[in-house]
């Protein structure tokens, strides 16, 4: 997963957070005229993140649908959310399932089978979501890490660890001082970069990665200092208030060591504009582009 990210022209990657309430005019065009709301509101959020990887996909790297955005759909959010992940692979982007998994053993495992596998069963193999990388919870332990990252390398693909999250609850308890010193936080990256040492690839880049919120930069210089080969998935930029300029340190190893993520920045810049939902989703995406491959 690593080395294909860092192949590629962009840093910037794609948040799909659906919100049938906030939809494109299009979107809500193409749900159909009867039936139950879940199945007319799954197919106008297909319909939105189609429309949406079409604008703005060509300034990105990777698609990151956010599982609970489609999940709580039921049944056909769930269908939806792969039709939206099968359309994001034919763009040519990099899959990551944003659901922040954690658990232990057989739950773990199970994770891993639903979001880059596939389960065994006595009437044949039943595919996942199949995405190429997963963001996953450090606070079960580092053997609940292990199962999921397994999962991860047979299917080729990566993983993202929260280490210090974007929101400014994330000060509760990974800033927080451990008594053998330095925040908690920190300790999450220590596990981060030795969970990565075996799966560096020709890039010099790591299969796991970190969620580094790019709301609280002052500490994007130390992380990189803690993980010097992991690539940093960049959250906050736009609506919650990061700035892609202020996180220069995140991109010193290689271009591709820090992935910009927009969500609503994209999807609702037409909100802040005349023009059509397709036109300024690509424009804000180009910029983020822009602005990111000038500190690369």
């Amino acid at each position: 997963m690593a080395d294909v990210v860092a192949g590629r022209e962009s840093q910037v990657v794609l948040g799909l957070d659906p919100d049938p309430a906030r939809l494109w005019p299009e979107a809500l065009r193409a749900a159909p005229e009867d039936g139950p709301p879940a199945r007319r509101a799954a197919a106008a959020v297909v319909a939105h993140c189609r429309a949406l990887i079409d604008a703005a996909g060509p300034a990105c790297v990777a698609a990151k649908p956010q599982l609970a955005c489609f999940e709580r759909l039921g049944a056909p959010g769930w269908a939806a959310l792969a039709e939206v992940v099968e359309h994001a692979r034919g763009a040519g982007l990099v899959v990551l399932a944003d659901g922040k998994r954690g658990d232990i053993a057989v739950s773990a495992a199970a994770y891993g089978q639903a979001l880059v596998g596939a389960t065994p069963s006595p009437f044949g193999e039943v595919a996942g979501l199949r995405a190429d990388a997963f963001t996953a919870s450090p606070y079960l332990g580092v053997d609940t890490l292990e199962v999921l990252l397994e999962a991860a390398r047979a299917a080729r693909g990566g993983m993202f660890v929260l280490v210090r999250t974007s929101n400014p609850g994330a000060a509760d308890l990974e800033d927080l001082e451990l008594a053998a010193g330095g925040p908690l936080w920190a300790r999450v990256a220590a596990i981060v970069d030795e969970l990565g040492e075996a799966g560096v690839g020709t890039a010099g880049l790591s299969d796991v990665g970190a969620v580094v919120g790019a709301t609280a930069p002052e500490h994007v210089a130390r992380m990189r200092e803690l993980m010097p080969r992991t690539i940093f998935l960049l959250p906050g930029i736009g609506a919650q208030g990061g700035r892609v300029e202020d996180l220069a340190p995140a991109f010193a190893p290689h271009r591709a060591a820090g992935l910009v993520t927009a969500s609503r920045s994209i999807a609702t810049a037409h909100e802040e504009s005349d023009g059509p939902p397709a036109a300024a989703a690509r424009a804000e995406a180009e910029r983020l582009r822009a602005a990111a491959w000038a500190l690369a």
